[in-house]
């Protein structure tokens, strides 16, 4: 076990053969981190703990810090997701590889990575956020965050194999339930780890990450529901990064949990046009919310998801804790015009219902309502995979 003491109440503190830098917005939180991933030995008066204790890296400083060996993580799509975590990865003092294209890969790389976020703004500059748009100028990694489209994890997935070790992470944060399954089928079910995000992110421009609301917490969990070391090393990574984690002890109930909600959430603010607080505000909307999840819910069941009993009720309420004018991607990309992802949410579930011989009018209408948005965003009017 290993030992340290904090004693001392500084604005920044440096501390340890790694000159680590301490900053002390949650000082509380540093000490039961330490304490979690083994140090024996933590001394913080109470007028220490009142304050709380968030941990990072001094810019420039190199591994390993005081928790240990830094994390190589790589960022395959650095959107709205990608981006947000991946730049409170970085500012948290782990090697992170960015992975974009277009004006926002030449925006980042030219003056670096800006995030707007309800929990406070911070930028990173161009050395602190390595991008490429050629996964093979990065190799291997410990980790991969995986956070494209839903409708583009096939081409994506074909272009990971030069960031792979023998041990690597690929931690799919996507929307939907079917995008283990693909990587898996392309890379190996070894490399594959489910993860889902709860945030509003997007690109605001290019170089430019908006977070607008939402919890900003992950949790992901092996395919197997193991335990592992690396995941454990993740885990910590992000908890000293400043991200809300957690290891899911089956992920197949988060991610169609997950699914149920945002089948319900981004379908009705997309059909609706409006947000969250005016669906609540409207008893015939507010139900429709509720019969999709429960729909969602019934689907889980069938296929043997032990989805808890009080789904429902939970998704109701975490619903009703949301800002008043969350949207969701979905209504974004709609009404930018962008490829929409409805076949990865309202068409897995018309297509599951139909599977399981379970009645689902109002998954399906909301599906009905927003179909020809989505042909219309896809451009070339190809037949999608629910119709």
């Amino acid at each position: 076990m290993r030992s340290f003491e904090i004693g001392v109440v500084l604005p920044i503190m440096q501390f340890g053969p790694d000159r680590v830098t301490v900053r002390w917005p949650e000082l509380r939180e540093m000490a039961l981190r330490a304490e979690a991933i083994g140090f024996d030995t933590i001394w913080t008066p109470d007028e220490l703990l009142s304050v709380g204790a968030g941990v990072t890296r001094a810019a420039g400083q190199s591994c390993p810090g005081v928790y240990g060996d830094c994390v190589k993580i790589a960022v395959m799509g650095a959107g709205g997701l990608g981006g947000y975590f991946g730049a409170r990865l970085a500012q948290g003092g782990h090697d992170v590889q960015f992975i974009a294209r277009g004006a926002h890969l030449a925006a980042i790389g030219a003056a670096g990575l800006r995030v707007r976020s309800v929990r406070g703004d911070f930028e990173l500059p161009p050395e602190r956020v390595p991008v490429t748009d050629d996964p093979a100028s990065i190799g291997p990694c410990q980790v991969v965050l995986f956070t494209v489209k839903s409708y583009d994890t096939d081409a994506a997935a074909g272009r990971l194999h030069p960031l792979l070790g023998p041990s690597t992470a690929v931690v799919s944060l996507q929307n939907g339930i079917d995008n283990e399954d693909k990587l898996a089928a392309r890379i190996g079910a070894e490399h594959v780890v489910g993860g889902v995000a709860f945030i509003f992110a997007g690109i605001a421009e290019p170089g430019v990450i908006r977070h607008s609301g939402g919890p900003a917490r992950i949790a992901f969990g092996e395919l197997d529901g193991r335990r592992t070391e690396r995941l454990d090393a993740f885990l910590v990574a992000c908890t000293e990064s400043g991200i809300e984690a957690a290891i899911a002890p089956d992920i197949r109930v988060a991610l169609w949990s997950k699914w149920a909600f945002i089948c319900a959430q981004a379908g009705l603010t997309a059909a609706t046009r409006l947000p969250i607080g005016e669906i609540r505000a409207s008893p015939a909307a507010w139900g429709l919310f509720r019969e999709v999840v429960t729909e969602a819910w019934r689907i889980g069941r069938a296929e043997q998801v032990p989805l808890p009993d009080d789904l429902v009720d939970q998704h109701l309420r975490f619903a009703t804790g949301l800002e008043p004018d969350a949207r969701s991607s979905l209504y974004d990309d709609m009404v930018a015009g962008r490829r929409m992802e409805l076949d990865a949410l309202l068409g897995a579930l018309v297509r599951r219902a139909e599977r399981n011989g379970i009645p689902a009018p109002a998954g399906s209408a909301l599906h009905a309502v927003l179909e020809p948005w989505a042909r219309r965003n896809a451009g070339d009017g190809a037949e999608l995979a629910a119709s």
